[in-house]
Parts: structure tokens; C-alpha cells; sequence
């Protein structure tokens, strides 16, 4: 038998992909608005550490378990990138409050929406890898993909107009960092699918 009922290890993932989508809501509807960036920063912190907290735990799992139903660096590696997303989004609150934005623009409200999309996925994803419905994984990995691809052309898209657009230096180099940031979430959700799809391949 290839996976155990009820594995720790699935359940520690679900849970980190379901907090990663709570993140990803709170963080879409304060980048749609960003009127108290502060608080925005600070409630963004808080699931960040209940993160934290739940990729302890299934490492902790890992240092006492001798057999585990996939392999363990798999297993490592997704809590590990599942925190990178998140982290990502605090990185990105933080940021966004250090430079009191006030004022979203479209490519915010966009770049969010992709990163909400993507959990969506992951959060999918996870969940047939608790059910062990292997080969259904894989249309979620292809969606992570292009999303991280429609990021890429966001981003390009974002800091075209940014510099054709805006006069002040301050504000372009301000909003060329969230850019980036934004895209880089959307880097570490693919790295989630990249792990997801390495799993398929030697599983198949």
C-alpha cells in the first residue's frame, strides 16, 4: 500500500494549504483597498506564524518517523515552499506598510487575484494527495504553471506602464518592488507544483 489512512504528514499539508488560502483572501481584499496597511501587515503576521508553526510540527513528525508514505525530502519540501508563499505575502504586507501605500492600482488588484487562483490550486492539489488520487493532481499542477506564466506577463505588462506613465523616481521604484514581490509569490506557488509533479513522476 503506497499511502497510510489518516497519514500526519497529509494532514499537516492540508492544513498548511488551507491556511496559505485563508492568507491569500485577506491578502486579496487588503490589496483592493489598502486603507490600514499597518493592521493589513499585522493580521497577514499572525496567520504567517500559524505557518510557521504547522511546518514545526510536521518536521518534528518527520525526526520521529521512520517510514513515511512518500519520500520524506517531498514531504520536506512542500511545507517548506507551502511557508514560502506565505512568507511572501507578509514580505510583501510588510513592504507595502513601510512605504504607507494608500492607493492600489490595478496590477495590485490583478497580481492578487492570480495568487488567490493559485491557492485555489494548491489547496486542490493537497487535497487529492490526502485522498491519494495521485493523477488528478497533475491538471492543477499545469494550472499553477500558467498562472505563474500570466504573472510573469503581468509583471512585464505592470512595469511598462509604471515607467511610461509615472514621473515621480520614488513612486516607480516603490511600486517596481511590490511588482516583483508579487510576481515572486506567484514563483513560489509554481515551486509548490514543481514538487507536486517531480511526486507524479517518480509515482507513475
Amino acid at each position: 500500500m503506497f499511502f497510510k489512512k489518516k497519514d500526519v504528514f497529509f494532514e499537516l499539508l492540508m492544513q498548511s494549504a488551507l491556511n496559505l488560502k485563508e492568507v491569500s483572501l485577506l491578502f486579496q481584499e487588503q490589496m483592493n483597498n489598502l486603507v490600514d496597511s499597518c493592521n493589513f501587515a499585522e493580521n497577514i503576521k499572525l496567520l504567517e506564524n500559524k505557518g510557521d508553526e504547522l511546518t514545526h510540527k510536521l518536521i518534528n513528525a518527520l525526526e520521529k518517523t521512520f517510514i513515511t508514505p512518500i519520500e520524506r525530502e517531498d514531504i520536506l519540501g512542500l511545507a517548506i515552499k507551502l511557508d514560502d508563499v506565505v512568507d511572501g505575502m507578509e514580505e510583501c504586507a510588510d513592504r507595502l506598510d513601510l512605504y504607507c501605500m494608500t492607493e492600489p492600482d490595478d496590477y495590485f488588484k490583478l497580481f492578487a487575484q492570480m495568487i488567490v487562483n493559485s491557492a485555489d490550486e494548491i489547496v486542490a492539489a493537497m487535497a487529492l494527495l490526502e485522498q491519494k488520487k495521485l493523477k488528478e493532481i497533475q491538471r492543477h499542477v499545469h494550472r499553477i504553471n500558467e498562472l505563474e506564466n500570466e504573472a510573469d506577463q503581468l509583471l512585464r505588462e505592470g512595469l511598462l506602464i509604471l515607467f511610461q506613465e509615472v514621473k515621480d523616481p520614488i513612486i516607480i521604484i516603490k511600486k517596481k518592488e511590490i511588482y516583483e514581490l508579487l510576481e515572486k509569490i506567484t514563483d513560489s506557488c509554481e515551486d509548490v507544483a514543481n514538487i507536486l509533479e517531480a511526486l507524479l513522476m517518480r509515482n507513475s
